[in-house]
This record gives structure tokens, C-alpha cells and sequence, in this order.
């Protein structure tokens, strides 16, 4: 069972928010117009998604030509009735500037596995993808913006946030936050092996599935530090099949 960081803790999906109840609205920009068969209609794929995902990437039109950044982000189900995704960088970085004045696209992907058929043309890749649309707005009361950041921190690294020396005045006033709802999602998925077609299926050629997946290594300790590495550092490692 996949790991929520949503609170800033470790809970499991089954702990499901109203957010995770609401299921998924097609609108025109999050409908399939292709392989219609892998959309998902249930919004707790989302939150799988988004949960497993460390990166996004973020599309925004800055000057008049499409820039898309992979950039952290941070997730809390419980904002508003769909959830509310984080976004973070400098104030004077040109993309948050001109995000809110306009819709951006976010988008999540999993590669899963690489889907190896008979013929070319049959390739394919096992994955898990989510794209959101909306208007974001820039985060402005001081104590959501400390929620937003807290909320990207513990993202990557459950708990991080409260082990750690927060943002200053100085570096919040350097920073600034985002905030998406999550309200106009898709959810892509495949999974499963080849599609061969029939005539193919006795050719002397190997099909099957190269799994992949996200491995940390061993916790490497900064010279400048002489402390132990803690436990939700550790249990963060182990989560991504570290050694032990």
C-alpha cells in the first residue's frame, strides 16, 4: 500500500479524505481523446498518483511561448473540497510571476515498466500519469504560505518539517507559494503486458516487462555533521528499498 505524506505524517490511502471521495469531473481539457480504456474516474487514483510522485512539472506561458519546469510540489487533501497542490519558487522567477494571471497545466508521471512486444509498433510503457488545469493563486497570508512549504518539505521527506530550523522572514520573503486546486484532474494509467496482434504471437521474439521503480540509497552523512541519521530520514530510505 502506497504512503501518504499528506499532515506531514505517514498514513496509508485508506485513511481517505472527502477530497479522495470526490470523484474525478471530465471537462474538455482533462477528457481522453485516445485510449479512453485508461482514464481514471475514481479521485483516489489522483491522490495515488500524486502521493507516489516526487516532481512535477509545471506549463506556464511566460512571454508569449510555453515554458515547462520540473519543479517539488506538496499536497493537502483536506484543502478545500478537492484538495489544494503546492507550488513554490522565487519571487522573481518569471514562471510564478506570470502563473496567476493565467491557467497553467501540472502534470505527475510514473514510469512503471517498459513493455517489450513482438513488433515495434506494439511497444509500450507501463505508467501512471495525472494532469491538472486551473488558475493559481498566489499565497499571500503568512500562515498558509508556512503550510504550503512545510507541506512541499514533508512531501519529499515525511516529517522533515518539524525537524528542521523553519524559513525565516528574510528567506520567506524570497519565497513564494502557489496554490492549485485540484479540482480539474485526469488520471492515464496502463498497466499489464504486450498487445501483440494474433499473426504475431509465433514469431521467435521475447515480449515481457521490464519493471521499474524509484530505489534510495544508503543515507550519506554532510563531513560538517556528526550526528546520527534520524528515524524519519531512515524510514524515508527504507520506503524506496534503501538498505538496511
Amino acid at each position: 500500500m502506497p504512503l501518504s505524506r499528506h499532515a506531514g505524517t505517514m498514513t496509508t490511502l485508506t485513511d481517505a479524505t472527502a477530497a479522495t471521495a470526490t470523484p474525478l469531473q471530465p471537462t474538455d481539457r482533462t477528457s481522453l481523446r485516445r485510449s479512453k480504456e485508461r482514464a481514471a474516474s475514481d479521485r483516489a487514483a489522483l491522490t495515488e498518483v500524486l502521493t507516489d510522485g516526487m516532481f512535477c512539472h509545471l506549463g506556464v506561458v511566460v512571454d508569449g511561448y510555453p515554458l515547462v519546469l520540473p519543479t517539488a510540489y506538496g499536497v493537502d487533501l483536506d484543502s478545500g473540497p478537492d484538495g489544494t497542490l503546492y507550488l513554490h519558487g522565487s519571487v522573481a522567477a518569471r514562471s510564478v510571476v506570470a502563473a496567476p494571471e493565467q491557467t497553467i497545466c501540472v502534470t505527475i508521471t510514473h514510469t512503471d515498466g517498459l513493455v517489450l512486444a513482438r513488433s515495434a509498433f506494439h511497444h509500450s510503457v507501463n505508467y501512471r500519469s495525472a494532469v491538472i488545469f486551473g488558475v493559481p493563486r498566489l499565497v499571500t497570508d503568512p500562515d498558509e504560505k508556512l503550510h504550503g512549504l512545510n507541506r512541499i518539505v514533508d512531501h519529499l521527506v515525511p516529517g522533515r518539517s518539524t525537524a528542521v530550523r523553519p524559513p525565516n522572514r528574510k528567506e520567506l520573503a524570497k519565497t513564494s507559494v502557489l496554490a492549485l486546486s485540484l479540482t480539474e484532474a485526469s488520471v492515464k494509467t496502463r498497466a499489464g503486458a504486450a498487445n501483440d496482434e494474433e499473426e504475431d504471437l509465433d514469431l521467435p521474439y521475447w515480449t515481457g516487462v521490464i519493471p521499474l521503480r524509484v530505489v534510495a540509497g544508503e543515507p550519506v552523512t554532510n563531513d560538517d555533521c556528526d550526528l546520527l541519521v534520524p528515524g524519519h530520514v531512515r524510514t524515508r530510505a527504507n520506503l524506496l528499498g534503501a538498505p538496511s
